[in-house]
C-alpha cells in the first residue's frame, strides 16, 4: 500500500482524496511514525542487555555481602543502585524523571544497530515497561516464596508472646512514624500513611541466619522472634495491601479503611480455610499427573490465580502469591515444593530487588544542596522509630522469666527483603516522593545492617556447635 502511494504521489503530488486531504502529508506522517516504531527485535535485544546487567548488578553485590556476613539482598538492592540512576545510568526508567537519552544501554543499541533517535525513545519505553513487569512478577514469586517458608504453626508454642511482640511491634512504629511524618514533616497523609507501614516489616530470613549462627535459634527468645516475625509478616501484608488501596482511592476515610482491613483479613482467613479442605485433593491431584513439572506448574497457577482474585477485590496481587505460600507450605509437599520454587525465584526476584534500588535517586539525600537537607532529617527520623519501635514490641512480652527482652526486640529490627517489598510497591503506585522513597531504602539498609552485630553482642555467650541454618519449618 506505501508503495503504491509512493507511485500516485510521484504522478501528482497534489493529488486529493475526499476526506484525507492531498496523499504527500498523510504519506509523511505514516513514514515518521513507522520510523518511531522500533522493531520486536530491537526492543528484545534492549531487555536482554537489560537483564545482563541487572544479573551481574545482582551477583557481584551479593558476593560482596555474602563475604562480609551480610544478607544477599542488600547487595540486589545496592547494585541496582550503582547500575541505577543514581551513579551509572545503566539502567533507568522514565519514572525516575530520565529520558532514553541518558540511558546507556539506549546509547549501545544506537551504535550497534543504527537506531533512529525517534525510534530510539519508543524502544526505552517499551524496554522499561517489560523490565517493571518482570520486576512486579519477581515480587508475586518472592511473596509466594515467603508463604511457603512461614510456618503457622511455630506461633502455637509461644503464640500468645509472639503475637504481643508482633502487635506492638506493628502499631508502634507504624504509629509513630505515620504521626512524625505528619505532624513534624507536613508529609501528606497517604505517603505519611505508606511509609509509616513500611516500618512495620520485619525480615525472617536475616534474623534466623544470625540467631542461627550464635546458636540461638532453638532458644526461648528465639522461637518468640520468629513466630512474632511470621505474624509480622502477615500482619505486613495485610497493612500493605489495604494502605496500596488507599493510594488507588486516594482518600483516607476511617469507614473504608476498615472494610480494606476486614477483606485483606478474611481472604487471607478464607484463603487458608478453604484450603485446609482443598489441600488434600491438590496433592492426589498432582500424584497422578505425568507430565514435567506437575508440583511447581500447578502451584504456580494457584498463586497466579489468587493473586489476581487479591488484585480484583482491590487489595493486592502480592497479598494472593502469600496466601498461595501458606496454604501450599501446609501440605505434604511443601519441603518439595520450595526446593522446586528457588531457581524461579533465582530467576526473578533478583529483578525486584535491583529495579528497586536502580529507581531510586540518592541524589535526592545530598546534603550539599540545601533543599535535600530535610529528606535526610527524614531518613534519621525514619531509622529512629524504625529500630525504636521494634525495641519496645521486644520489651512488652509477658508471662516469661529470665528472657532478653531486648535482644527480642533486636531480633526484629531487620526490614530486609520485607521493608524493599513495601519501597517498591510505593514507589510503583506514585505514592512516595523521590525523596521519601530514598529514606526508606536507607532505613531499610542501616536497619538490615545494624541488626546482626547487635544480636551477637546480646546474646554474646559461647557456642560450641552453632545451628544449620535452614528453613524455619521442621
Amino acid at each position: 500500500m506505501a508503495d503504491f502511494l509512493t507511485f500516485m504521489t510521484s504522478l501528482a503530488p497534489n493529488l486529493y482524496l475526499p476526506g484525507q486531504g492531498t496523499i504527500a502529508p498523510l504519506l509523511a506522517s505514516a513514514e515518521t511514525a513507522e520510523a518511531a516504531k522500533p522493531e520486536e527485535s530491537i526492543i528484545v535485544a534492549g531487555v536482554l542487555l537489560s537483564l545482563v546487567v541487572i544479573y551481574l548488578a545482582s551477583k557481584i553485590g551479593g558476593e560482596i555481602c555474602t563475604r562480609i556476613n551480610l544478607p544477599p539482598v542488600l547487595g540486589d538492592l545496592v547494585g541496582g543502585v550503582v547500575v541505577g540512576v543514581s551513579v551509572f545510568k545503566l539502567l533507568i526508567f522514565p519514572e525516575s524523571g530520565v529520558d532514553g537519552s541518558e540511558s546507556v544501554i539506549i546509547s549501545v543499541l544506537q551504535k550497534t544497530t543504527g537506531l533512529e533517535p525517534a525510534a530510539a525513545i519508543a524502544a526505552f519505553e517499551a524496554q522499561s515497561e517489560v523490565i517493571t513487569i518482570f520486576a512486579e512478577l519477581g515480587v508475586i514469586i518472592l511473596l509466594f516464596e515467603i508463604g511457603l517458608e512461614s510456618e503457622l504453626k511455630e506461633l502455637i508454642k509461644y503464640g500468645p508472646q509472639a503475637a504481643v511482640v508482633a502487635v506492638v511491634g506493628v502499631v508502634a512504629p507504624f504509629t509513630a512514624g505515620t504521626v512524625g511524618l505528619i505532624t513534624l514533616f507536613h508529609v501528606a497523609t497517604i505517603p505519611a500513611i505508606f511509609a509509616g507501614a513500611a516500618l512495620t516489616a520485619t525480615s525472617i530470613g536475616i534474623t534466623a541466619k544470625v540467631l542461627a549462627e550464635i546458636g540461638q535459634l532453638s532458644s526461648k527468645e528465639g522461637q518468640i522472634i520468629i513466630g512474632a516475625a511470621v505474624l509480622d509478616d502477615i500482619l505486613g501484608i495485610i497493612v500493605l495491601a489495604v494502605v496500596a488501596s488507599l493510594v488507588k482511592t486516594g482518600e483516607v476515610e476511617v469507614t473504608n479503611i476498615l472494610v480494606l482491613i476486614v477483606s485483606a483479613g478474611a481472604f487471607l482467613v478464607g484463603v487458608i480455610l478453604l484450603g485446609r479442605f482443598l489441600s488434600p485433593y491438590y496433592v492426589s491431584f498432582v500424584k497422578e499427573l505425568k507430565t514435567r513439572g506437575p508440583l511447581l506448574i500447578s502451584a504456580l497457577v494457584i498463586a497466579f490465580i489468587l493473586s489476581y482474585i487479591g488484585a480484583a477485590i482491590h487489595l493486592e496481587a502480592i497479598l494472593g502469591a502469600f496466601a498461595a505460600g501458606l496454604v501450599l507450605g501446609e501440605t505434604e509437599k511443601q519441603q518439595e515444593l520450595e526446593e522446586q520454587v528457588v531457581p524461579v525465584a533465582d530467576v526473578f526476584v533478583p529483578i525486584f530487588f535491583v529495579v528497586v534500588g536502580a529507581k531510586t535517586n540518592l541524589g535526592v539525600l545530598n546534603p550539599a544542596v540545601p533543599s535535600n537537607r530535610e529528606g535526610l532529617i527524614i531518613a534519621a527520623f525514619l531509622i529512629v522509630v524504625a529500630i525504636i519501635g521494634k525495641v519496645v514490641a521486644g520489651y512488652s512480652i509477658f508471662g516469661q522469666t529470665e528472657v532478653k527482652r531486648l535482644g527480642i526486640g533486636i531480633g526484629m529490627i531487620p526490614r530486609g527483603e520485607v521493608g524493599l517489598v513495601f519501597a517498591g510497591v510505593g514507589a510503583a503506585s506514585g505514592a512516595l516522593s523521590d525523596a521519601l522513597q530514598a529514606a526508606i531504602i536507607m532505613m531499610v539498609i542501616l536497619t538490615t545492617f545494624v541488626a546482626p552485630p547487635l544480636l551477637r553482642l546480646v546474646f554474646r555467650e559461647p557456642v560450641t556447635t552453632p545451628e544449620v541454618v535452614g528453613s524455619t519449618k521442621d
